[in-house]
């Protein structure tokens, strides 16, 4: 079985990830992290993780999805070509994207959302300064999924995970998510 992908870089959030990374451990579905480089990342909680990989190193053969959270700051990420440069090459790959929260700017970034109806954790004020949105496709909804693409606003986090869950066809029970 092919595995996810979590991209991670400083200032993670680690609870958009919550739901998503249980989906996955409950259905069996391989999980690998990537990060820029090899070293500790800090996540906005305080909780250091250690990625399996690099952005560099990667074997993509082996990752059919990517999983990207938001963070403190997204645009401090926006001259780390390595991780976009991932980002896209993930793109030409995978059957499914997850985004959440403030990494949409990150998939817009790398020409990825282009065309395609998307929310992101930003205000309009935002999406217009940052110069990559299409406005047009904005929409306030919690989560939208646009065909392999899924974008999610952080609170919408349990929804975000069980779309991602459901986009790979995986085998869960989504009762463990209801509020």
């Amino acid at each position: 079985m092919k595995k996810t992908a979590v991209l991670l870089y400083p200032q993670y959030s680690e609870y958009e990830l919550s739901v998503a990374l249980s989906i996955l451990m409950q259905a069996g579905k391989p999980v690998i992290t990537v990060g820029g480089s090899i070293q500790p990342i800090r996540g906005e909680a305080g909780l250091t993780c250690i990625p399996d990989t690099t952005v560099d190193e990667i074997n993509m053969e082996e990752i059919d999805s990517l999983l990207l959270t938001g963070c403190m700051d997204i645009f401090a990420l926006e001259k780390e070509k390595a991780l976009l440069d991932f980002i896209a090459e993930v793109e030409r790959k995978a059957t499914v994207i997850g985004s959440i929260s403030s990494s949409p700017y990150l998939l817009a970034k790398a020409g990825i959302l282009k065309g395609k109806k998307y929310t992101v954790g930003m205000t309009e004020e935002a999406r217009e300064k940052s110069g990559v949105f299409e406005q047009e496709n904005y929409s306030d909804e919690l989560v939208v999924q646009d065909g392999k693409i899924i974008t999610g606003r952080g609170r919408g986090f349990i929804k975000f995970g069980v779309c991602f869950g459901k986009a790979l066809n995986l085998n869960f029970d989504d009762n463990w998510y209801r509020e």
